[in-house]
């Protein structure tokens, strides 16, 4: 089993990103300290691969998870939503215990 998964419309959305903006298609998942609820996912392009990260591929996409979050992210999956609030990528993390209203922030 992956430590992290990517959906079929995150792994899209990522492709068309990257695309104009001319880089790899590597999505960055990472974990920091803040939030409302005490942590707060950060996404972003990733010009490549680090040793220690771990990795998910999905339609030729690939999501990079730093060693220090996954442990915070495992089992998580990664989805790009569409609703009238907006677009914007979610994670669904079986590890956090609470979420907040944005849906950007987590507790464990």
């Amino acid at each position: 089993m992956t430590d992290v998964t990517l959906s079929a419309s995150a792994a899209a959305r990522v492709a068309a990103i990257a695309e104009k903006q001319a880089k790899p298609a590597i999505l960055r998942l990472s974990v920091e300290g803040g939030g409302c609820s005490g942590f707060q996912y950060r996404f972003g392009l990733a010009d490549g691969v680090e040793a220690d990260d771990s990795i998910a591929e999905t339609d030729g996409v690939t999501l990079v998870v730093d060693a220090v979050s996954i442990d915070l992210v495992r089992g998580s999956e990664v989805d790009f939503v569409e609703s009238l609030g907006g677009a914007a990528f979610r994670v669904t993390n079986p590890q956090a215990a609470s979420g907040c209203g944005c849906g950007t922030s987590f507790a464990i």
